[in-house]
């Protein structure tokens, strides 16, 4: 008997190539071997153990999602359908205000990661990626370090600047996680008690994050009033550094900041002119996602969970919280924030709802719905806020230095991570994107293709991935660029895109035949 050797493991024949440099589609088949591309071109003679026929499709690299909250969801649900489903073959996570590591000192997994029984229990990077090795994710994960943990680590919850001591504590911390495997480190300067950290602070951390030739990535200390400001303090942190920085989900919050996005874009387009490093992520929607609780007055959000629902039970501490935060926001302000995910059963039928609706019908003042929601919740609720603007959204995607991050974490439409109410993007950023780009002619198809895979793979510098290349690590995305669309809403977010097609994750194919 003998055996007939084929030329490839896959073929994709027939297929609309977009390789990730930018450049128009060409007509071009793939081969692939083991978790490599092996060839490129006209392979009309070639021989697979498996052939994809990809004619009236679009063959692209994977798709990379650089701004994740998978974290921890990753190890409960490994083969991550509500990011995969989009085509997404790698996440950055760590992002913002919380990192899976390192968990020691004061440092804490936050509530909605806590609440999960895990494999194994992790303290440092080292074992949190040995964790992650024994359940054999689909995707692959770049690891990030969060300010938030380092801070906390060394300072507990303390709501003030960080002496010497302690920063240099910090950066002992941060080298060691650079160390281990982290891609660099980030920051979500909006919330406690990152909020307390002074420039100085972080520059000492992107400095070490320098030297290890890590990316640094921030949530401004301002998306709104003080954008500029906060901007000013990202890029001069780059500059005395050296790091390569990623502002996340760029973007100019409420109608009364709308006007600040032109001065933000020449702000940053001056410091790329100037030699820094400065890219950007964006998610192709108008509303933020974030904890409810996040419009509480600072002070009332400072310390543990525990002070914060004690301020809440007091009466006349309650008061103050509830007349701030309505002399603070104009009446027309309420209708644009609706309940995401919540905790307990009897804020389960708010989910969906805006706080004007919920106040009016519980004959009380918005920011009162707003503590009782919370309250209940023990602040665990999510919150939409619908303050942005779609032009600007518009000119932010037409930026050649602007990639595309989810900002959420993966979910799944059954199981663990179905039960709760995210924001659609967990399900519908990338095929939302390539829609938005096609539908109101944002992009041509190469260069939207660019932005999800050869871009991100530059600022992160992933040496071997975001191509389709000979070579290059086999995470491929086949879409149909003529009906890719998301169908996540912000009512029902547990929907899976149509229109992409094929996904292959390190040579193995994940998801087959969903045109």
């Amino acid at each position: 008997m003998t055996t007939t050797k084929t030329d490839f493991d896959i073929l994709l024949k027939n297929g609309s190539l977009a390789d990730g440099s930018g450049r128009e589609p060409i007509q071009a088949d793939i081969g692939i071997c083991g978790d490599k591309i092996k060839a490129v071109g006209r392979l009309a003679d070639a021989t697979a153990e498996k052939t994809i026929d990809c004619s009236g499709l679009c063959v692209a690299p994977g798709f990379i999602d650089v701004h994740s909250h998978s974290d921890t969801y990753i190890l409960l649900q490994p083969s991550a359908p509500s990011k995969i489903q989009q085509g997404v073959t790698t996440e950055i996570v760590g992002q913002c205000g919380s990192s899976a590591s390192p968990l020691v000192g004061g440092a804490k997994l936050p509530s909605d990661w806590a609440s999960h029984p895990y494999p194994h229990d992790w303290h440092t990077l080292r074992e949190f990626r040995a964790v992650l090795q024994e359940v054999h994710p689909l995707i692959n994960i770049v690891t990030m370090t969060v300010h938030r943990n380092l801070r906390m680590a060394v300072m507990g919850l303390a709501a003030r600047p960080a002496t010497t001591e302690e920063t240099t504590a910090m950066v002992k911390l941060l080298d060691d996680e650079l160390e281990n495997g982290s891609s660099g480190f980030t920051t979500g300067l909006l919330y406690q008690p990152a909020c307390h950290a002074q420039p100085e602070e972080i520059h000492a951390l992107a400095t070490a994050c320098a030297r290890h030739g890590g990316h640094y990535a921030t949530h401004l200390r301002s998306e709104g009033t003080h954008l500029l400001e906060a901007l000013d303090e990202a890029i001069e942190t780059a500059r005395i550094s050296g790091v390569a920085l990623q502002i996340s989900h760029f973007k100019t919050s409420g109608p009364a900041n709308w006007h600040l996005l032109e001065p933000a874009i020449a702000r940053i387009e001056k410091a790329r002119a100037d030699g820094i490093r400065v890219y950007a992520d964006r998610y192709p929607y108008t509303a933020a996602g974030t904890d409810l609780d996040v419009i509480l007055p600072e002070w009332a959000e400072r310390g543990a969970r525990e002070e914060i629902l004690a301020r809440l039970s007091d009466p006349d501490t309650r008061a103050q919280i509830r007349e701030e935060m309505m002399s603070t926001r104009d009446s027309g302000y309420w209708k644009t924030v609706m309940v995401g995910g919540t905790w307990c059963p009897a804020n389960a039928p708010l989910r969906g709802r805006d706080i004007a609706s919920i106040a009016a019908e519980w004959s009380c003042l918005p920011a009162e719905a707003v503590l009782r929601i919370v309250q209940a919740d023990e602040l665990r609720t999510g919150g939409f806020f619908f303050g942005m603007s779609e032009e600007n959204l518009h000119r932010i995607f037409s930026l050649p230095w602007v990639m595309v991050g989810s900002d959420a974490s993966l979910r799944a439409t059954t199981g663990l991570l179905s039960d709760d109410h995210p924001h659609p993007r967990a399900y519908g950023t990338f095929p939302r994107f390539l829609a938005m780009c096609r539908d109101d002619k944002l992009l041509p198809l190469g260069e939207a293709v660019r932005r999800l895979t050869s871009l991100p793979a530059e600022a992160f510098h992933l040496a071997d991935r975001g191509w389709i290349k000979p070579g290059f690590v086999a995470d491929v995305t086949v879409f149909n660029p003529a009906t890719v669309k998301d169908a996540a809403t912000f009512a029902k977010p547990h929907q899976y895109p149509v229109g992409i097609a094929h996904v292959i994750a390190n040579g193995h194919v994940v998801v087959v035949g969903n045109r």
